[in-house]
């Protein structure tokens, strides 16, 4: 037994003698960096994937559900400014706790190394008039979309830079995507007109079809309006993260998130299709178990609205699994059947982050009362006012005082109960 023990121990001490991180030069994740200019101050920033984590701190931050991101600083103005680090993750990991949390492999001289080696890589403020800084934050692991928000304050002024930045080794529907050349020139319609973009908005396919598109499934009751850069931090921020595509790895994480009662915050979705193609982007807000869940499907139209983006979706919210030949996987999850509620809510949550402009109503399916629903393609029944949502985004910083409602587009009504809403009241 006391052997077995020597041994133990000197199997470990030979992993712990073996910690050796690559200098951060050496990693190629700069080649990937964003940058923004904004008056004076120059931003970069950039997420290691979980193998370039690994090495440049020596150690697997993915294990203990860390993640680093990498910001650099050029001020080349008079004042000094300190980068918000609660900022880009209110819950993020200070360099010793993350060091910490690798001690109990290791000895006690390699702890030491370890420690070291966050303290030397961790950001450091402030960032003086003519200094470039440079360094990493641990933060909580996402997987799919990084949301970087680097807010940067001095004594005189504030300086808001965000960034959403893809992990190259994520599958998701996003993937198989080639948006650069999806629709060529001539086919983009190019609308400066609020009026002519909502004819055209009305204009769009009712409801997602099946892949021959013989058969309609669930409404097509949302639309955004915006940049990249400012659209999909929207959803990061407040919790949405991409879904990955049906593969072996997303397979069995589903089952084992089934099995464990658990969620699953990148679960795939089945694919649905408009302009006769499966989804463009298909995101997710997970709940409690995967069971539970909020869900969207997107896609890129020609449309552009005064040279910013128009998508098309679908959101609904799903309330549990059953077993059906419909579905390729034989099983599916049971939609609630009030699919306003869905939008409803997704409308109040990216209300609060800071980058929802505007929001419209226009019409879509058409209404469908409860006492005679219509049905998806699985089976499951769905009723609603007709109306799909139309959320215009803009940079943030923006407050819920700042949210404009288009007043003089359609009024939605509540299908379920009849009730009025918010949007009833506006001018």
């Amino acid at each position: 037994m006391v052997y077995l023990c020597l041994a133990f121990l000197a199997t470990m001490w030979g992993c712990a003698a073996s910690f050796s991180p690559r200098p951060v030069d050496e990693v190629p994740f700069k080649t990937r960096a964003h940058t923004q200019v904004q008056g004076g101050l120059t931003v970069s920033a950039a997420v290691p994937t979980l193998e370039e984590g690994k090495e440049i701190y020596g150690v697997d931050l993915a294990s203990k559900g860390m993640q680093a991101v990498w910001i650099q600083v050029k001020n080349e103005t008079g004042l000094t400014y300190w980068f918000l680090q609660s900022g880009l993750d209110p819950a993020y990991f200070s360099a010793s706790e993350a060091s910490y949390a690798f001690r109990s492999s290791t000895s006690p001289g390699v702890s030491e190394a370890i420690d070291r080696r966050f303290q030397d890589l961790q950001f450091r403020n402030p960032i003086g008039p003519g200094a470039t800084v440079s360094g990493f934050l641990v933060v909580n692991r996402d997987e799919g979309f990084k949301a970087v928000d680097v807010d940067l304050i001095s004594r005189a002024k504030a300086a808001n830079f965000t960034y959403i930045i893809p992990d190259p080794s994520f599958k998701g529907d996003f993937t198989l995507v080639d948006f650069d050349t999806l629709y060529d020139s001539e086919t983009i319609i190019e609308i400066e007109d609020e009026d002519a973009l909502r004819s055209e908005i009305e204009k769009f396919p009712c409801c997602t079809t099946n892949k021959k598109g013989t058969k309609q499934g669930d409404p097509l009751n949302l639309v955004l309006v915006g940049n990249r850069e400012d659209t999909f931090p929207a959803f990061i921020r407040r919790g949405w993260h991409g879904t990955e595509i049906i593969w072996s790895k997303a397979v069995w994480r589903t089952i084992k998130s089934f099995l464990q009662g658990s969620r699953y915050r990148y679960s795939p979705v089945s694919p649905l299709y408009v302009y006769d193609r499966r989804q463009d982007l298909a995101g997710q807000k997970a709940r409690g178990t995967i069971h539970e869940r909020n869900h969207l499907r997107l896609w890129l139209t020609p449309l552009r609205f005064q040279g910013k983006q128009v998508w098309l979706g679908q959101i609904s919210r799903d309330i549990g699994v059953k077993f059906t030949l419909k579905s390729p996987t034989i099983s599916t999850h049971v939609i609630d059947p009030d699919v306003d509620e869905a939008r409803r809510y997704l409308i109040e949550d990216l209300a609060y982050s800071q980058a929802l402009a505007r929001i419209g109503f226009v019409k879509g399916v058409g209404e469908v009362g409860r006492e005679a629903p219509r049905y998806n393609l699985v089976g499951d029944p769905y009723f609603t006012d007709g109306l799909r949502a139309v959320m215009f985004f803009e940079p943030r910083p923006r407050t819920l005082g700042d949210l404009d409602i288009i007043g003089y587009w359609e009024v939605p009504a509540r299908a379920a109960t009849g009730e009025k809403g918010l949007f009833d009241e506006s001018p």
